[in-house]
């Protein structure tokens, strides 16, 4: 974890033990899972080499099972060195997730799954063991810039932001949040350049489609805005310059001057009725 990050959040949680995650295998199944789950929900995870899927899962699993630091732990059994025991488990597919609670099975899954859904099962394991999983080092860091955002503190929103990416480059709320930081600034082509490099599946985030209508948005003031001094210009020259004055009335609207907007169509209908 970035330095900044841990200096942002609050007191971190106690280091999660030793034997978190293990490699297991047919002989230690008994003392790994079984035997183990009497303590904390055990997931297994069987998967191989050669699949696909299973190293999209993986790290994911690996680390929502870190996230929750020492609530539940993960056995990583290969099916091609286990056939027996894969064959014992029924496992006609991988990857394919099963957990454990007091000796017995209690939930699972077949095949890679979005991290969200990850973290909601890993979430569910732990509140049938009677206990809670608090917030990530991230996730305390992200509170933490949404405070200062809020609060007004862009610069340190922005930085912490920006550490979050560092750390999870398709972070979705920490693109979002840079985002915002950003076109608060006025730094609207940077804004852009973010979320253009969102990966596709943040850039499906709702926060993310907000940020990028928020953007969107703002470049279009931003253009009405730069056209205000011509349409001034030739008012000046002109007071019966029609066009001018209309084109004006739409420039400040759009650059959310609606009181002065109204006030220009207002002169437009005047002129007109003379």
């Amino acid at each position: 974890m970035d330095p900044l990050i841990l200096s942002q959040a609050p007191a971190a949680a106690p280091a999660a033990p030793a034997g978190l995650i293990k490699d297991g295998s047919t002989d230690s199944f008994m003392a790994d899972v079984i035997d183990a789950s009497a303590q904390v929900p055990v997931i297994v995870d069987f998967w191989a080499t050669w699949c696909g899927p299973c190293k999209q899962l993986g790290p994911a699993l690996e680390k929502a099972v870190k996230d929750a630091r020492g609530a539940v732990r993960l056995v990583k059994i290969d099916v091609d060195k286990n056939q027996e025991l894969a064959a014992q488990m029924r496992i006609q597919s991988i990857p394919a997730v099963y957990a454990f609670l007091h000796g017995r099975p209690v939930d699972g899954f077949v095949g890679a799954v979005p991290e969200s859904q990850i973290k909601s099962f890993v979430q569910r394991l732990v509140q049938m063991a009677g206990g809670a999983v608090g917030p990530s080092p991230v996730e305390q860091a992200l509170e933490q810039a949404d405070a200062a955002l809020a609060a007004g503190d862009a610069g340190t929103a922005s930085a912490i932001y920006g550490q979050v990416l560092a750390h999870e480059p398709g972070n979705a709320a920490a693109i979002a949040g840079l985002a915002r930081c950003l076109i608060g600034a006025g730094e609207l082509a940077k804004a852009r350049e973010v979320l253009d490099k969102a990966p596709a599946e943040a850039a499906k985030d709702q926060a993310v489609a907000a940020a990028r209508s928020a953007l969107e948005l703002a470049e279009q003031s931003a253009g009405a805005a730069s056209g205000l001094p011509q349409f001034r210009a030739r008012l000046e020259k002109d007071a019966n310059d029609h066009e001018a004055r209309f084109e004006l009335a739409n420039a400040l609207y759009a650059a959310g001057e609606k009181e002065a907007a109204v006030d220009e169509l207002m002169q437009l209908v005047k002129r007109f009725a003379r």
